[in-house]
């Protein structure tokens, strides 16, 4: 089992999960804004895989609604099992990730400015892996919407890549792809770290864990 977790499993073997969406609160425990579709006209939605995605997600929500986050939540994105649940998932025959969708107003905050936070928030370099948790659930990714996110993601990666060499590190192992469903956890997952549910609970990224070993201010350009 721990040899699989280490590789993407194929599309073929992968379990065959189940038809019904895993249902999800309404609301954000935190911001108060509907965590699923429709969302706020204007809104432009970012899904990143960083590891767990507890911490992340609370990265990305304590940039809070007066700089631009609409709406954040914990799922699972890149993988071929469809409505799977988080046991299914760390069995590593989803090929799914940990992801957390950021639902973003342009007009506040650029695509751009939470593609810094995603590369100051784990370490890019590791592969199936993000510090102690191991596994394809744990992989970095970017899934994009649309070309324009393309782009942006692709430049940072290649901005990013000579700050982590001069810093004695490997090549990234972001994968960069088309988004596609995305999954929503279960409740227990959604705003994990917040006050109301743990307020004392660890996560290895986005917490006083893994993060990025360098830098990104300097990869502007």
């Amino acid at each position: 089992m721990f040899g699989r977790k280490l590789t993407m499993v194929d599309p073929a073997n992968a379990l065959p999960g189940r038809d019904t969406p895993i249902p999800v609160p309404p609301r954000h425990e935190v911001l108060g804004t509907p965590m699923t579709p429709p969302y706020p006209e204007g809104g432009e939605i970012a899904d990143f895989g960083m590891g767990c995605f507890w911490g992340v997600e609370r990265t990305f929500w304590r940039i809070g609604a007066e700089n631009g986050i609409i709406t954040t939540a914990v799922g699972y994105a890149g993988g071929y099992t469809p409505n799977p649940t988080y046991e299914e998932v760390c069995t590593g025959l989803t090929g799914h990730t940990e992801a957390v969708r950021v639902v973003f107003d342009p007009a506040k905050i650029s695509y751009t400015d939470l593609l810094k936070v995603f590369w100051e928030g784990h370490d890019p370099t590791q592969g199936m892996r993000q510090g102690n948790d191991v596994g394809t659930q744990y992989r970095s990714a970017i899934f994009y919407h649309g070309e324009e996110q393309k782009a942006a993601a692709e430049h940072s990666r290649d901005l990013f890549q000579p700050v982590l060499t001069r810093a004695g590190y490997g090549a990234i192992t972001t994968e960069i792809t088309a988004a596609g469903p995305f999954y929503f956890a279960e409740d227990y997952h959604q705003q994990y770290l917040s006050e109301a549910k743990n307020p004392s609970g660890y996560c290895g990224v986005g917490g006083t864990g893994q993060t990025c070993p360098v830098g990104v201010a300097s990869t502007e350009g």
